[in-house]
């Protein structure tokens, strides 16, 4: 009696799926712990353990991989805010918005690492045209997401002849250059988030009267 035939058909691909995140995940430990510029294609595939024609088959580039980080984590941030608007309906406008104020200024240990990516990246953009315009349009759907938090539960952040869109590009930007000044901690990165804590907390009583 013969042996049944060997299975010799070929192992189905991993899913594209897995790919990607498997590079997005070996990108973002090496980019925020060594910086983009000295970052390579060939560290992010060796990290994830696939050849470079993997990575071109999900990324046209570093950039294009970096921003798709970029709005992973944006979009996680903006789903934490959300989470945290939703808890907080039931609160008076004031403490609501202040809650709210203190998420979006709260760094985390590991968001150090993202605002000077984030910053490296900018500086890198700004000399490439088309790269620019890329980084812009990923403020732009940040800034719409947060836009959509702010109507929600946070009016009273948008000042009267103002749209949500515009306050949140404000308060993005604003954000932005807060953490950067406060990257590196200590006493100075401390007495900046007090002053700006104070300001917005004198803005928000004014929005009362």
């Amino acid at each position: 009696m013969n042996p049944p035939p060997a299975d010799t058909a070929p192992r189905p691909p991993r899913r594209r799926i897995h790919t990607r995140a498997r590079l997005l995940a070996a990108a973002r430990e090496l980019f925020l712990s060594v910086g983009f510029a000295r970052t390579s294609i060939e560290d992010v595939c060796a990290a994830a353990g696939y050849t470079r024609g993997a990575f071109y088959s999900n990324f046209g580039g570093k950039e294009e991989l970096l921003l798709a980080l970029f709005d992973d984590q944006a979009a996680q941030r903006m789903a934490e805010l959300a989470e945290l608007a939703a808890a907080c309906e039931a609160l008076a406008p004031r403490e609501r918005a202040q809650r709210l104020v203190e998420a979006l200024l709260r760094v985390e240990p590991t968001e150090s690492g993202w605002i000077l990516l984030f910053l490296e990246f900018r500086l890198v953009a700004a000399r490439t045209a088309a790269l620019a315009e890329q980084v812009a349009a990923h403020d732009r759907a940040v800034a719409r997401a947060l836009a959509e938090v702010l109507e929600r539960a946070l009016p009273e952040l948008v000042p009267p002849g103002a749209s949500a869109d515009q306050a949140a590009t404000v308060v993005l930007a604003a954000r932005e250059g807060l953490l950067a000044r406060t990257a590196a901690g200590g006493a100075v990165a401390e007495d900046l988030l007090t002053a700006t804590a104070a300001v917005l907390s004198g803005l928000l009583d004014g929005s009362d009267r």
